[in-house]
């Protein structure tokens, strides 16, 4: 299968480096090439990585099988609709498009020629959340906290599509049920688009998930937080540094950990919480400070793309996940328009 990545910004390096290193590895997989507008990054690349360039995007889908489609946001679609209608599957970067409408588009030529979009909503495979997705009940209200430095780089979309998707998907994909009613508010600071914004998502099982992003922190951090039934849970995440921890109420047979809050460390863990041992009745109180294997996220999901393709399996996040994130980020967005503008 020849790949090619197209866009060699930061994250295209990342995603060219990590081809070459699964090419060297895999005999049928070849890292074809690199193309960016900007000619001498790309030749830079090309020749850091020890890869070949395309003069063209036409060129590219002659040569190519597959591509990782790397570029900013506003330019994803335009790529994406001429090499799907040249028959090659496509792992584009999150989020999929800037709108639906142009992600329905997307959606309809890789059903008209038969090939895969897999959308790279990398959160999924954060080993922090699925080191703990065996312990956790059923989420019914998560809490979603996303900061950055302002960047230039990502001025031509407001933060609900540079950072708050991450944390869109990953609740939509926690809580599989219909929205009931979304509220928002952000503020424009050293752009023209959104640089913080925060929102409250309610769902039609009386799931709630509160989401707020911003790129104008001095420091960075990805949190997340649930509160879950089946069995009554508490989760929390820190997605950068992998740390993870949950809680769990249940019989005392049914704890996972060898010493269920038992020790005098546990005990002062439990302590924490306040005078909480009358509401347990009669249960206990399971402590999961599970291992968080040391794995990285962006090659295990380029790795599931190249699995679905070649065996014809179904992508880890599809065109339609893609699609309902850039739906709510859209609903999200005409929120904060409307309120702004009541508010004038």
């Amino acid at each position: 299968m020849n790949i090619a990545v197209i866009g060699v910004g930061k994250l295209g390096e990342f995603h060219t480096k990590l081809l070459t290193e699964i090419a060297r590895e895999w005999p049928d997989i070849q890292c074809s090439g690199i193309y960016d507008l900007d000619s001498k990054r790309t030749d830079e690349m090309a020749k850091k990585y020890n890869v070949a360039t395309f003069s063209s995007l036409e060129h590219l889908a002659q040569q190519c099988d597959a591509a990782i489609i790397a570029t900013t946001t506003s330019s994803h679609f335009n790529i994406a609709r001429r090499l799907l209608a040249d028959g090659l599957h496509l792992f584009i970067e999150k989020p999929i498009t800037t709108t639906v409408e142009e992600a329905d588009e997307l959606i309809r030529l890789e059903s008209e020629n038969k090939v895969r979009i897999q959308v790279g909503h990398i959160e999924r495979f954060n080993p922090a959340l699925r080191a703990i997705e065996p312990y956790t009940g059923r989420p019914m209200y998560i809490q979603a906290e996303r900061l950055s430095n302002f960047s230039k780089r990502v001025t031509d979309v407001s933060v609900v599509l540079d950072l708050m998707i991450h944390d869109i998907d990953l609740v939509l994909s926690l809580i599989p049920y219909e929205i009931k009613h979304i509220s928002a508010s952000g503020v424009k600071v050293f752009s023209n688009e959104l640089d913080m914004a925060t929102a409250r998502i309610d769902f039609v099982n009386g799931a709630t998930a509160n989401v707020t992003a911003s790129r104008l922190s001095r420091s960075a951090h990805r949190k997340l937080r649930f509160f879950g039934t089946n069995p009554k849970s508490y989760a929390s995440l820190d997605l950068t540094t992998g740390k993870s921890e949950v809680f769990r109420l249940v019989k005392k047979e049914e704890a996972s950990s060898k010493n269920p809050l038992k020790s005098f460390a546990a005990r002062k863990i439990l302590e924490q919480f306040g005078e909480i041992h009358e509401a347990m009745q009669g249960m206990v109180l399971d402590y999961i400070h599970p291992e968080v294997p040391k794995t990285n996220a962006l090659r295990d999901e380029l790795e599931q793309f190249i699995h679905a393709v070649r065996n014809n399996t179904p992508v880890a996040v599809s065109s339609a996940d893609g699609r309902r994130a850039i739906m709510v980020a859209g609903k999200i967005t005409e929120e904060i328009a409307a309120n702004a503008a009541s508010s004038d």
